[in-house]
């Protein structure tokens, strides 16, 4: 698979990671331990070399991810992050300078690895300085603990005010045909600023595959059950969009899902999306996106279906939205 170069430091991962959030966290019952490991390995044989935890996703999250790629640490790049409560998302905030260091110390244990690839702030905490993340941050990497410094849903004053204090060298947020906002401001200013965009989501959560309809039913504890852009009206508003993804797909001998990453991947060279899964044939196929090149009529006809065809229902609850810094 290609590279991709993040950052100013000179961060390079494959061009597709793998969101392991799904295995532990958000989507209905965690994945067999074991065959959570097969799977991150077998992304790896397949050309992955990007892989995505939290402290969030619960500990079980960074065990597996560890265990998974003790094989090969010397040759992936491992991110996770800190950022909430106790690790809990729903308890709040917290990104006090002594909070960082206790989930890197946690991280770095859990993991078994001896240095955080790419630690991101989860969320703007609203009471602690940007500033004092950074510095926080900036001394675990003179220690060894950390090597880049990441945000995750941070908005333009909150970017630019950490990176004139440390290098940022990615940005995460969700990014998609079915999520367009951070083309408005989010884009502009990480290709100013010289960071990396890593979109989760890439698939809006799903969505962007084609495989979901008014009749598809998602397991007790899986988020998609309380999401605005997941109820009955919005599917209806929206399959008829993925329909015509989907006829794009069948001409070019792809699938929905690898038009959606391909499409990604086309627009800037340091955007590295990084789809989740729990199911290796969709691990392949996603893989299969990076090898999907869109040509100039493509892009137009994908652009001028987008503009005349909003999605319908928004991303987020609104108590999940207001922890987003925009």
């Amino acid at each position: 698979m290609q590279k991709r170069k993040l950052g100013t430091a000179g961060l390079e991962v494959s061009a597709l990671g793998l969101g392991c959030m799904g295995m532990t966290f958000g989507y209905g019952p965690a994945m067999d331990k074991n065959d959570a490991i097969s799977l991150i390995r077998k992304a790896y044989d397949l050309g992955v070399t990007f892989f995505d935890s939290a402290e969030a996703y619960g500990e079980a999250n960074e065990v597996l991810v560890g265990e998974a790629l003790a094989p090969v640490r010397n040759n992936v790049v491992i991110a996770t992050k800190f950022g909430f409560k106790n690790g809990i998302p729903t308890a709040g905030m917290d990104s006090s300078p002594e909070r960082i260091r206790i989930v890197a110390e946690q991280s770095l244990k859990r993991m078994n690895i001896e240095c955080i690839d790419l630690f991101y702030q989860h969320r703007i905490d609203p009471n602690v300085p940007i500033e004092d993340v950074a510095g926080a941050v900036a001394d675990l990497i003179k220690e060894g603990k950390v090597k880049h410094f990441g945000m995750s849903e941070a908005g333009v004053e909150m970017i630019r005010r950490a990176n004139a204090v440390l290098p940022v060298t990615a940005l995460q947020s969700e990014y998609s045909m079915f999520t367009r906002e951070p083309e408005q401001a989010i884009i502009p200013t990480l290709e100013e600023l010289g960071i990396g965009f890593v979109p989760f989501s890439p698939l809006g959560k799903g969505w962007l595959a084609g495989k979901i309809d008014g009749n598809t039913t998602f397991a007790e504890g899986d988020v998609r059950n309380v999401l605005p852009r997941f109820t009955d009206e919005a599917r209806q508003a929206n399959h008829k969009l993925v329909a015509l993804i989907g006829e794009i797909a069948s001409r070019r001998q792809a699938t929905s899902s690898q038009i959606a990453l391909a499409w990604l991947l086309a627009q800037k060279p340091w955007i590295a999306p990084i789809p989740g899964t729990t199911k290796l044939h969709r691990l392949e196929e996603n893989i299969g996106g990076a090898s999907v090149t869109l040509n100039d009529a493509d892009q137009q006809e994908i652009a001028e279906l987008l503009a005349k065809m909003p999605v319908e229902g928004e991303r987020y609850t609104a108590a999940m939205q207001a922890t987003i810094n925009r």
